[in-house]
Parts: structure tokens; C-alpha cells; sequence
């Protein structure tokens, strides 16, 4: 499982990804030359995390 998550919604990813995945995340900041071309999963603004388990 892998999430993108801007900055409001981070705390939201997580919960969703230890819910489904019952197992702590791998959270990684996305740095700003990839921000632009990343969205968010819950909205519409670029990402600032990944949180995948991989």
C-alpha cells in the first residue's frame, strides 16, 4: 500500500494505512522538485509524504 498526503492530511493517511495494513508505515518526505507533479490522495493540493511499507 502506498499513500500520498499533503501536509492537512497526514495524520488521516496514517490512520487509514495501520487500519488496512493492521502494521506500522514507512513515512517518506517527498522533496519539492517532486511536490509539484505529486497529489494528495484526499485532496487536490501536492503531497508532502508517501506512506507506504515498503
Amino acid at each position: 500500500m502506498k499513500l500520498k498526503s499533503c501536509e492537512t492530511h497526514i495524520n488521516h493517511a496514517l490512520d487509514v494505512f495501520v487500519a488496512e495494513e493492521e502494521t506500522f508505515p514507512i513515512l517518506e518526505k517527498i522533496e519539492n522538485d517532486k511536490k509539484i507533479s505529486t497529489k494528495c490522495d484526499y485532496c487536490d493540493t501536492p503531497a508532502s509524504y508517501i506512506v507506504a511499507n515498503e
